[in-house]
């Protein structure tokens, strides 16, 4: 963040040290003087000396604290890279034989280069440890601490310490474990890729503990990017029990930001202490705390209010003011969330925030993006969704393929329809019919142009498995729907929750809308996790991230989503276990777009590719950068396309107003001429372009007003379909899931033992190859569930409940007949009765293995002792002398007729 240094043939190493690096130096608390031969090393306190002689030649400067040389400071000119320079500094701390210290070969252990701008910085100590880029030199009292720690026995400490929570899981240790490899490798950069819902915050909160408890770390920051993240941590912290009877905030000190009511849930009672100034401008050595903080307040902390980037949310850090905050200040960041794209603008200063601290950095992320990687470089633990879901963690998700012609092809409105405009500025409303025809793609839907019929079907069409849902499980699904907009007098999500209101028929306060243009929209995300109402939720990208609504059980989309790490985030919301609703197994993904919106992530890879959206430059840079010869081709063609973005955006007022720059105002023939004026005469081309009053009219031009249309008499086509997710991400349409099975069955026939059984041989048919058919079906990439299986059969043949048996039949050949597990035990149980006579008793029995028989379509000699209905009658030995001890061959021929 430091200004730069002009590069003039003066910049010579001299004028390096006593222009650039001579303040730097003061500003990190070192005295700079000359050295004095007449003077003990004693003699200079906190003073970084000037051509300290070693036995090697003169070191530039020598940062000696109390009698004892700690730092070798090497600087060249301006123009010179500085990483290199570290091994001449390193040739002064070998000839330093003077000092008192000593490391192997080496007599000074903390070792600099810099030409002004950057600073390389290497602790020699150690031949594990790296050198690297700093902010800022350390203090004084910032090397004497690093002197005075052992991190290599606390890295001992670290490593020995059990790891035995009982709330942590597996794959939890296993991050840690993997943390603290890293960190004994000397590896100051880590990354750990965890999806969402799998306990990132507890993971590092005993993490933290860890860290503190082995002395590798004592000051420790937190950071997030909302203030409501900080309030969940802040809570997290509080609430964790590290030690039997010890809560964290009692053993080490837990410091937070200022928090507003909202940022609590309602009658907590919860009073975070604010972190006093002193701790980030004044660091005590041996002062143990965690600082939560948002990174917004932090860059204000650092730089001033300037340079804070805003989030959408409008999560404001009114109350922050810029600190003197050393580069020591912390000895480990964790930054959660740190896949957040923001601009390229924003995420240089995201990086500048973290690059002022000297430490340890730990990212957290459910969706690693291409910037984080290169930042935090080392991906030290992955814990996959998909591996959550598999081990029990997380719940899968079902796809529901919504599709409206309007959504996907745009609408028609035609000559004389009743249409509605609505003024953008005002909301008002005039109605009228169309004196022309007008046609607008799917892209302008809810941006030009809405069809209110088309919202209302939709929202039927969910009705329509909201309703199903409902009746399955005794309770309407929590839903959230992502609306294309909030825009006043035009907004997607007003009309949404109206048209919900009208389609469910619950009362007003079943459907709400959440965004940042709602009244506390904190507390109304709390109300929506916590109670009954509202059931149904609109937003746009609020709900997005960092939002646990674990009971969320429907999620909508009905905007179009191109960012990778949004999208995932977005249906993050609804992957964790049901918290009041146990019986949770999975949630459902309402696609509005025909399926493509799902189909566009399908290929989702662990690292997104996507980056920042770049930072525009401004048409007076360009123009600037034009007249000074800067890429001037590349910059004119830049500067030509603006203008003919602003001939296509402008209103006839701005016509008039160009008009007194340009001919005609025309800004559309000034670009398609420009090349050609700039070549034949360059400065009085630019005289115009450099005019301030015509910048100011390139930037501010009269706009056209935005106009907006409700297409009352449009029409629209709305179907849904269920689809079937399978192991890698591919969805199948019904017919397409059965036509895979089909495939599957025959190209496994001879190779799984069941399917052959169930097509060749029937009368080997028992418990053990029905256990192994749904284990292999399982097992397949298409994940053959019977759920999935049951559904997909529904939905193309209407025909509910269809057996397993049935289905692999089926699947083999179609003219097989399918069954429900009811029909084909009665089927078998008939030809079994047909064809001979039983006792009462042994009818009696019959029943009992028919009940039996259906929910499990196999029998065994073992189930009439280990299952209830047969054991609480006698189990085995009075069902075989019932059948004069012919059970065991009645059992075979019963299991053979429910295969056949």
């Amino acid at each position: 963040m430091s200004a730069r240094a002009s590069a003039s043939p003066q910049n010579s190493e001299w004028l390096t040290r006593r222009k650039l690096v001579d303040p730097q130096l003061a500003a990190a608390g070192w005295k700079v003087v000359a050295f004095d031969p007449a003077l003990s090393l004693v003699a200079y306190d906190r003073c970084a000396i000037v051509e300290f002689p070693t036995d090697n030649g003169p070191a530039d400067y020598a940062l000696c604290v109390g009698g004892r040389i700690l730092g070798i400071v090497e600087a060249k000119k301006l123009s010179l890279g500085p990483q290199n320079v570290l091994t001449q500094a390193e040739r002064y701390s070998r000839g330093a034989s003077a000092n008192p210290l000593h490391f192997g070969a080496y007599y000074v252990p903390f070792l600099y280069s810099t030409n002004g701008e950057v600073i390389w910085y290497h602790d020699i100590r150690h031949e594990f440890n790296r050198s690297r880029k700093i902010a800022a030199f350390h203090s004084p009292v910032a090397l004497l601490e690093q002197l005075q720690s052992n991190f290599e026995e606390a890295c001992r400490a670290l490593l020995a310490l059990p790891n035995t929570h009982t709330r942590l899981r597996d794959y939890q240790i296993d991050c840690n474990a993997e943390i603290e490899k890293a960190i004994d490798k000397r590896k100051r950069h880590i990354l750990v890729a965890m999806a969402t819902g799998t306990g990132k915050t507890f993971t590092m909160v005993n993490e933290v503990y860890r860290l503190m408890k082995s002395g590798v770390a004592r000051r420790i920051l937190f950071l997030v990017d909302r203030r409501a993240l900080a309030a969940q941590a802040v809570r997290a912290f509080a609430s964790f029990e590290p030690e039997p009877g010890l809560k964290f905030d009692k053993i080490y000190e837990v410091y937070s930001q200022r928090f507003q009511t909202e940022d609590f849930d309602e009658n907590e009672k919860f009073d975070p202490k604010l972190l006093p100034n002193s701790y980030l401008t004044d660091p005590r050595p041996g002062t143990t705390f965690l600082y939560v903080s948002t990174i917004q307040r932090m860059t204000i902390n650092l730089f001033g209010k300037a340079a804070a980037f805003g989030d959408e949310e409008g999560d404001g850090e009114e109350d922050a003011v810029q600190l003197a905050i050393p580069t020591h200040a912390f000895d480990v960041i964790i930054a959660d969330e740190c896949h957040r794209g923001y601009t390229a603008q924003d995420l240089a200063v995201w990086r500048a925030t973290l690059d002022h601290f000297d430490a340890i950095k730990i990212g957290l992320t459910a969706t690693p993006a291409a910037h984080t990687t290169t930042y935090f470089r080392d991906v030290v633990f992955r814990y996959e969704y998909e591996r959550a879901v598999r081990e029990g963690h997380l719940v899968d998700y079902d796809v529901v393929a919504i599709r409206s012609e309007v959504r996907m092809n745009g609408t028609f409105l035609k000559e004389g329809e009743l249409v509605g405009h609505v003024d953008t500025e005002t909301g008002s409303e005039q109605m009228d019919y169309l004196e022309d025809e007008r046609a607008f793609e799917a892209s302008a839907i809810e941006k030009e142009v809405t069809v209110p019929v088309s919202n209302e079907m939709i929202l039927q069409e969910i009705r329509k498995y909201a309703l199903e849902h409902e009746e399955k499980f005794g309770r309407f699904p929590k839903t959230l729907i992502f609306a294309a907009n909030d825009l006043p007098h035009t907004s997607h999500a007003d009309q949404l929750v109206e048209k919900a209101r009208d389609v469910f028929e619950r009362g007003e306060a079943f459907v709400a809308k959440i965004t940042g243009r709602v009244d506390r929209p904190l507390q109304r995300i709390r109300e929506f996790r916590n109670r009954p109402q509202p059931s149904i939720v609109v937003t746009v990208d609020l709900l997005s991230t960092g939002v646990d609504i674990p009971d969320l059980e429907f999620i909508v989309f009905l905007r179009q989503v191109k960012s990778r790490i949004l999208f995932e985030q977005m249906v993050g919301r609804g992957t964790r276990k049901g918290e009041k609703h146990k019986d949770k197994s999975h949630f459902t993904v309402f696609d509005c777009f025909d399926g493509t919106l799902l189909a566009y992530f399908r290929n989702a890879t662990a690292i997104t590719a996507e980056k920042p959206a770049p930072k525009s430059r401004t048409i007076a840079e360009i123009i600037e950068d034009i007249w000074q010869n800067r890429d001037r081709e590349h910059n004119v063609r830049c500067l030509v396309k603006r203008l003919q973005r602003i001939a296509k955006e402008m209103s006839g007022a701005a016509r008039e107003q160009f008009a007194a720059y340009i001919p005609d105002g025309d800004v559309a023939r000034y670009a398609e001429e420009l090349p050609a004026a700039l070549k034949k005469d360059f400065t009085g081309t630019m005289n115009l372009l450099r005019n301030k009053a015509f910048q100011d009219l390139l930037v501010n031009y009269p706009r056209p007003e935005r106009t907006f249309l409700k297409g009352y008499e449009a029409e629209d086509t709305v179907s849904s379909v269920w689809m079937v997710r399978d192991a890698d991400g591919n969805d199948y349409r019904p017919e397409d899931y059965l036509t895979a099975f089909s495939r599957y069955i025959a190209e496994h026939e001879n190779e799984i033992e069941a399917i052959s059984i169930l097509l060749k041989r029937p009368a080997s048919w028992g418990m053990e190859a029905l256990a192994e058919l749904r284990r292999k079906l399982v097992a397949a990439p298409q994940r053959f569930t019977e759920e999935n299986l049951q559904k997909a059969h529904e939905l193309t043949y209407h025909k509910a409940m269809v057996d397993i048996i049935s289905m692999v039949k089926h699947a083999a050949r179609s003219e097989e007949e399918l069954y429900t597990a009811q029909e084909r035990v009665q089927r078998a149980m008939m030809r079994l009765t047909g064809s001979q006579k039983f006792t009462p008793e042994q009818m009696d029995w019959l029943e009992r293995i028919r009940i039996h028989l259906v929910q499990n379509l196999s029998i065994s000699r073992d189930d009439f002792d280990d299952v209830p209905v047969f054991s609480h009658v006698g189990g085995w030995g009075r069902a075989n002398r019932a059948f004069t001890g012919h059970l065991t061959e009645l059992l075979k021929r019963i299991n053979e007729a429910v295969a056949a």
